[in-house]
């Protein structure tokens, strides 16, 4: 159960809890895909539209595992608390933006905490479903994923068309305000296992550096600069630089961002690459 002591009710509360802040993680990426012409023919910033979809995507990927390597040391439930907070936060952003640069940085923050509302779904439940009854909430995940990537652009052109595109940030407050309410009420977490805080700072830096240089890659190239151009191929060199030392810190780091030995399993690998590719279709579809 998803709770402690307040029965099967609670229960549903606190997983409907963990599906709200996963579907407004999941909307967000997709409720702008009708909504950008009309937002950045208002904002004047047609030059930088990709960057209100790059923005996020750059920050929710270098997160995530942050968000499942701290919660493993210090607890879920704060810091999936924390994730949709700062999540709402980059909401305000976004719906008071004046202009690109401001709405850019919206979605930046929204990543931040959109990032740990994706991954820690996912480990709560782990945590709290034994694996033989886990399909059922692992099925209710796949529901949202569908409904929100479904919902999300005929929303976002509608709220561009009438109430104005800003709700597409205001409509994340009293959604995720009552989902973390019903979170710290609800919400009952086994304490995590006591072991060493040591960060893993280099697999951090690292891997912060070299998704970054990547999406600057996906970003630029071919568009503002050439493929052969010296800073695409600087930023190539980069990635490679940065994916090796990253993969030297895992392999050093008493507590590792992201575990190699994870690789040797023919599942998780396999599971990886599905998830790579899906991602790859969902967001250059929404694009």
């Amino acid at each position: 159960m998803i709770m402690g002591d307040s029965g099967t009710g609670g229960a549903g509360l606190a997983a409907g809890s963990l599906m709200a802040g996963l579907f407004l993680s999941e909307l967000d990426q997709t409720i702008f895909a009708t909504a950008l012409p009309t937002i950045v023919g208002e904002l004047r910033g047609v030059d930088r539209m990709l960057w209100v979809t790059t923005a996020y995507i750059l920050t929710a990927t270098i997160m995530m595992p942050i968000y499942g390597k701290l919660s493993d040391l210090i607890g879920r439930k704060q810091l999936f608390v924390a994730a949709r907070s700062i999540f709402l936060v980059g909401s305000v952003v976004g719906g008071l933006a004046p202009d690109m640069t401001w709405l850019i940085a919206g979605r930046a923050v929204q990543g931040l905490g959109g990032g740990g509302l994706l991954i820690l779904v996912q480990a709560i439940i782990a945590d709290l479903i034994p694996a033989r009854r886990r399909a059922r909430y692992l099925s209710a995940m796949g529901a949202v994923f569908a409904a929100s990537s479904m919902l999300g652009p005929p929303l976002g052109g509608w709220l561009a068309a009438s109430v104005g595109w800003r709700w597409a940030f205001w409509i994340n407050l009293p959604v995720g305000g009552l989902a973390i309410a019903l979170a710290a009420v609800f919400l009952r977490l086994p304490a995590p296992r006591r072991r060493p805080f040591q960060l893993d700072i280099w697999g951090m830096t690292t891997l912060a550096i070299g998704v970054t240089s990547l999406v600057l890659i996906s970003a630029w190239a071919g568009t503002a600069h050439e493929w052969t151009s010296p800073l695409i191929v600087s930023l190539g060199v980069v990635v490679v630089a940065a994916g090796s030392a990253f993969v030297v810190a895992e392999r050093r780091a008493a507590e590792p961002l992201i575990p190699l030995s994870l690789f040797r399993e023919r599942n998780f690998t396999c599971g990886t690459a599905a998830g790579l590719v899906f991602g790859l279709v969902l967001m250059g579809a929404i694009v």
